[in-house]
C-alpha cells in the first residue's frame, strides 16, 4: 500500500486476497460490524504503535514535535478525501463531539428552528431536545417520502416556511442502509443561506463525499468506521463562510484562541478554533494513515464494491422465512438491518458471535421514528466492506437462515 499511483489503486480493488493480508482480523473473524468498528489494516496499526514507542523513548512532548510534519499529514490527507482545505478540517475526539462543538458555536435563541429528518442520528436528536430544553428552540421533522427517506421537496418547503436557524441531515443513518440525498438538501439550503450540518459518521471512508457538492457548512465524521481508523477520533469540517462569520465553540482553549488581552481573545482563522490543546497523538497519526490507506484503494471503488456486498447479502436474506428486512429508499448503503421472529435481540447476537460473525444491534430508543414507523423493537445490523468477500456474504446468509429456521422452531 505504498504507492498512490493511478495503476496501483486499479490493482488493489481488485485484489482482495492482497487486502486481506494487510487486515490481521480477517484471519480472526467474519467481520460484518465495519459500521460498528473497521478491522484496521496493518499500516494503521503500525503507525500508532511506533508513535507510542518513540513517546517511551523520548517523552510525549518531544515525540510530537519530532512527528509534527506527519502529524500535519492527518488535515491534508482528509481534506484530500473530502475536498476541501486543511485549514478547513479540525480533528475531533469523536463524531459525537465534532457535532457538539458545531452545534456549540450556533447562538440559538428561543423559538428558533432546527429542520432535521426521521432519519436523523439518535445523539443529534437528544442534542436537539437538550437545546430546547435549554434555550427553548423548536425541532421541525421533514416527512418521508412513500419510498423512504426524506421528502426533499417537503424540507425545502418546511425551509421557506421556518426559516431555520440551522437545517441538520444524517447521510448514512445508523440503524438502516439509507442514503440520504444530502446534496440535493444542500442545494436548498445555499439558495436560501441557511447554515447546513451533515453528519457523515457512516459515508465517510464508504463512499465518495465532496463537501462543495454538498454544499455544507459543516460536516461531521468518524474515523473508526468505514475509514478503518483508531477508536477515540473523529473530525469537523467548517466552511469558509462559517469561519469568516466569526463562529466558535462555546468552550474554546488556548489552542483555538489567542488570549491578547486581560480581558479579551481573538480566535484562530481556521478550523483549528474547533480543536483543544490536547491531542492524542497515537490516535492522530493512525487517522492519518487510516485515511491515506483509504485514498490509495480508492474511494470510488469502494463505493462500488461495498454496497454491492450487501446487496447480495439482501438478496440471499429477502427470501427467508421469518427474516423481515428493513433497509427502504431508492440508494442503499453497506448496511443491513434485519429482524428475526422467534428471537430475542442478545441472545440472536450471541449466536451469531459463536458462529465467528460480527454484527450489531438496534434498538427502538435508536431509532424512535424510523422504527416507529417500521413497527419494530430492535434490529440485527450487518455491515460488510471492501476487505470482506462474496464467499463471507453467503456464509454469513447460510448462518441466518439455520438460525431464522430455529426460531420459528
Amino acid at each position: 500500500m505504498n504507492s498512490a499511483s493511478g495503476s496501483t489503486r486499479e490493482a488493489l480493488q481488485l485484489d482482495v486476497t492482497a487486502l486481506r493480508a494487510e487486515t490481521p482480523g480477517c484471519r480472526q473473524v467474519i467481520h460484518f460490524n465495519n459500521a460498528g468498528c473497521g478491522l484496521l489494516a496493518t499500516p494503521v496499526l503500525e503507525a500508532m504503535v511506533d508513535h507510542l514507542n518513540l513517546e517511551a523513548q523520548m517523552g510525549g512532548y518531544e515525540a510530537s514535535a519530532t512527528r509534527a510534519a506527519e502529524v500535519r499529514g492527518f488535515y491534508r490527507e482528509t481534506a484530500a478525501l473530502i475536498n476541501t482545505t486543511p485549514d478547513n478540517i479540525a480533528f475531533a475526539g469523536s463524531a459525537t463531539h465534532a457535532y457538539a462543538n458545531a452545534l456549540s458555536s450556533i447562538p440559538f435563541e428561543a423559538d428558533d428552528v432546527i429542520l432535521t429528518t426521521r432519519d436523523d442520528f439518535v445523539s443529534n436528536q437528544i442534542a436537539f431536545l437538550s437545546l430546547r430544553k435549554r434555550f427553548g428552540v423548536r425541532i421541525v421533522h421533514a416527512p418521508d417520502a412513500p419510498e423512504g427517506g426524506v421528502d426533499v421537496a417537503a424540507m425545502a418547503a418546511l425551509m421557506r416556511t421556518h426559516r431555520p436557524r440551522l437545517v441538520s441531515a444524517t447521510h448514512v443513518p445508523t440503524n438502516s442502509g439509507l442514503i440520504s440525498p444530502v446534496a440535493e438538501i444542500g442545494r436548498h439550503c445555499r439558495e436560501l443561506d441557511l447554515l447546513y450540518l451533515v453528519d457523515a459518521c457512516q459515508s465517510v471512508g464508504q463512499l465518495v463525499i465532496d463537501v462543495e457538492e454538498i454544499g455544507c457548512d459543516f460536516l461531521t465524521a468518524t474515523c473508526r468506521k468505514f475509514l478503518r481508523g483508531p477508536r477515540g477520533s473523529g473530525f469537523l469540517y467548517v466552511s469558509d463562510r462559517v469561519l469568516r462569520a466569526g463562529h466558535e465553540p462555546l468552550f474554546i482553549d488556548m489552542h483555538g484562541a489567542r488570549w491578547t488581552a486581560p480581558g479579551d481573545y481573538e480566535p484562530v482563522r481556521t478550523a483549528a478554533r474547533f480543536e483543544e490543546w490536547e491531542f492524542p497523538y497515537a490516535t492522530v497519526l493512525g487517522s492519518a494513515a487510516a485515511t491515506r490507506y483509504a485514498r490509495e484503494v480508492g474511494i470510488e471503488a469502494v463505493e462500488q464494491r461495498a454496497p454491492a456486498l450487501a446487496a447480495r447479502l439482501r438478496a440471499r436474506l429477502e427470501p427467508l422465512p421469518g427474516v423481515r428486512l428493513l433497509d427502504r429508499g431508492p440508494r442503499l448503503a453497506a448496511l443491513v438491518t434485519f429482524g428475526v421472529a422467534g428471537w430475542q435481540p442478545a441472545p440472536f447476537k450471541a449466536a451469531m458471535d459463536t458462529r465467528g460473525i460480527n454484527s450489531a444491534l438496534s434498538y427502538r430508543e435508536f431509532a424512535q421514528f424510523d422504527f416507529g414507523t417500521k413497527g419494530i423493537e430492535w434490529c440485527l445490523r450487518l455491515s460488510p466492506h471492501y476487505y470482506n468477500t462474496e464467499e463471507e456474504v453467503d456464509h454469513v446468509a447460510d448462518a441466518v437462515a439455520d438460525l431464522a429456521a430455529a426460531g420459528r422452531r
